[in-house]
């Protein structure tokens, strides 16, 4: 039995629910640190086993960050802005890295903020895939059949994937401010907001991804004439895999970890056509929101 089976099985086996959890008693200094805010949504960043540049590329917002923080999100948990000691209740909870199965203590942190969150949000490819991660074990060289970090989603269900290493810091501020729009906005912002998470929410549900190789970009793509040689899937790829030669991407097979990073942003893999016509309409709501007063 292999380890992520022994631990889903500890946690109730693959076909059962997760038995919910009550959350811990609130101590008086964990109210303190709860300060309600009705207009905002509470959001929170959650950091497993990754390189931390998806933290990285949330700071590179600069201002906009801070007009997020002042209009649009509380921020109620993570370790580099928040001094938080427990995870909290949260609207979207922004997790970033790999889950390590050998750490019980990151596999709970997972499973409570599943429990705590309405939007989980898998931000970075360590999250979604695995990324380089996947087949690594601390101090070993990479091997296939090393488990110890697994995506998010092997765990717990995951609502929308950001797949890029790292996110661009506009697609974080972007999924953040859509969030609050999807949460808090009027009938039509909700609706847009929807339409915009739509692309990024159908790839969390999409488990064939999250183990594409780079043949599955060959047959998807490639060989069906969608390639317009933007070179993205070989800047992605962590093994560097993946060449540009003629215009055109060649594959080593041999290198390829099956991390699913050259499908995952490939702009033609995955990517929603009906969504062209309503993108001068997005962008106007997101320039909006982001306007000054």
């Amino acid at each position: 039995m292999g380890l992520l089976s022994s631990i889903k099985k500890g946690m109730g086996g693959e076909e059962q629910q997760m038995p919910p959890t009550s959350p811990p008693a609130q101590t008086e200094e964990a109210r303190r640190e709860e300060r309600a805010t009705p207009d905002r949504i509470r959001v929170g960043h959650v950091h497993l086993c990754g390189c931390t540049g998806c933290v990285v590329a949330l700071t590179d917002i600069y201002q906009g960050l801070f007009k997020v923080l002042d209009d649009y999100v509380d921020w109620v948990y993570g370790t580099t802005i928040a001094d938080v000691r427990r995870i909290p209740e949260m609207d979207v909870a922004l997790v970033e890295g790999a889950v390590c199965l050998q750490d019980h203590e990151q596999i709970q942190d997972l499973r409570t903020t599943r429990l705590q969150s309405k939007l989980v949000v898998a931000i970075g490819s360590c999250a979604c895939t695995g990324n380089i991660l996947r087949f690594s074990r601390g101090g070993q060289v990479n091997q296939p059949q090393h488990e110890s970090f697994a995506p998010i989603s092997d765990l717990v269900d995951v609502d929308v994937h950001i797949p890029t290493c790292a996110p661009t810091p506009q697609q974080i501020r972007n999924t953040i401010v859509m969030a609050y729009l999807l949460l808090k906005g009027t009938d039509d912002q909700k609706a847009l907001a929807g339409r915009w998470l739509k692309p990024m929410m159908d790839l969390a549900r999409t488990p064939f991804y999250q183990k594409a190789s780079f043949n599955t970009l060959m047959q998807e793509v490639i060989n069906q004439g969608l390639c317009m040689g933007c070179g993205t899937c070989a800047a992605s790829c962590p093994v560097r895999a993946i060449s540009m030669e003629f215009g055109k991407p060649n594959g080593t097979r041999d290198l390829c970890i099956n991390c699913g990073a050259c499908y995952a942003q490939c702009p033609r893999s995955f990517f929603d056509h009906d969504l062209m016509e309503q993108h001068e309409s997005i962008m106007e709501l997101i320039q909006g929101a982001m306007a000054p007063k």
